[in-house]
C-alpha cells in the first residue's frame, strides 16, 4: 500500500498559501498538503489534538513552518517539535521572510533542516516552492517515524 505523503503548511498570508498550493498541485509534488494558520493550529495538528483529534494517525513527511505567526510563533513550534522524541524526527523546513541572522541561528539551534528565505520575485518564489516540494515529498527518504506514529521496539 503507498503511504499518501502529507506536507504540513503553517502560514497565515493567504496570498503565500494559494501560491505555494498552486506550484505544489501545478507540479504534482505532494499527494496532500495540510495547510494551518498559527502555530496553535499546527501543534494541534501534530499532537491530534482539537479539531484535529480524529486526523488520520502518522506525520508529514515535512513541515513547511513559517517563522511569524499568530499565537505562537514558529520558532516555539519548531523547539517543541525538535524537543519531543516522537516528533523529532520529522523534517522542519523554516520558510520565511526573514533575513534577520538571529531569526537564523536560532532557527538551526532548535534543529530545524533548513532555512529558506521567501524570494521577492514571483518566478524565484515559484522555483523554491518547486524544489522544495519535490525534495521533501519525492527526493528525501523520511524516517520510518514519519510515515507512522507507531513504534516497533
Amino acid at each position: 500500500m503507498h503511504e499518501v505523503k502529507r506536507i504540513l503548511l503553517v502560514e497565515d498570508s493567504p496570498n503565500d498559501i494559494e501560491l505555494i498550493l498552486a506550484v505544489l498541485s501545478e507540479n504534482r509534488l505532494a499527494n496532500e498538503v495540510v495547510v494551518v494558520r498559527d502555530g496553535a493550529e499546527a501543534l494541534d495538528y501534530l499532537y491530534r489534538r482539537g479539531v484535529f483529534k480524529l486526523r488520520m494517525e502518522g506525520h508529514p513527511v515535512v513541515v513547511l513552518l513559517d517563522l511569524k505567526l499568530p499565537k505562537i510563533d514558529g520558532l516555539e513550534v519548531l523547539g517543541q517539535i525538535k524537543s519531543d522524541p516522537e516528533l523529532r524526527a520529522v523534517p522542519v523546513v523554516v520558510l520565511t521572510s526573514s533575513r534577520e541572522e538571529q531569526d537564523l541561528i536560532n532557527s538551526y539551534n532548535r534543529g530545524t533542516n533548513a532555512y529558506v528565505v521567501k524570494p521577492v520575485d514571483f518566478h524565484e518564489f515559484v522555483d523554491a516552492i518547486k524544489e522544495l516540494g519535490l525534495f521533501w515529498a519525492v527526493v528525501n527518504q523520511p524516517p520510518p517515524a514519519s510515515i507512522s506514529s507507531r513504534r516497533t521496539i
